[in-house]
């Protein structure tokens, strides 16, 4: 193995271990300090950090997907105390800049089965 295969490997594992970092931490700050209205729930689908960690993509499901504007909405108005409070938790270098998206694949996919019943 070479070095820059052994360089590839190491950013790969340490891109994952991030990922599962920000997943946890961000889960705990919105149980802790995001003011949802109740009967929608949010859950963290996936993470996606790019390799020279300044930027993370944050999927988001909302149940019920109606509520999802809401939901995107709220999370766009509170981006600032998010991001600070994730900074507050990780001590690292440089900080990835957040970016929340709506992850649609429960609605596509409620959406498919509708029209395969209908076959």
């Amino acid at each position: 193995m070479d070095f820059i295969d052994f360089r590839l490997k190491f950013m790969t594992e340490r891109i994952v271990k991030l990922n599962k970092l920000f997943k946890e931490h961000l889960g705990e700050i919105f149980q802790r300090e995001l003011s949802i209205k109740p009967g929608v729930f949010l859950t963290i689908a996936k993470v996606d950090t790019t390799p020279d960690i300044r930027y993370t993509r944050v999927s988001i499901s909302v149940f019920p997907y109606k509520e999802s504007d809401y939901v995107m909405k709220t999370l766009a108005k509170e981006m600032y105390p998010i991001q600070g409070a994730l900074n507050r938790k990780l001590k690292m270098r440089p900080l990835p800049r957040i970016q929340f998206v709506l992850d649609s694949t429960e609605e596509k996919a409620d959406e498919i089965e509708k029209i395969l019943k209908g076959i």
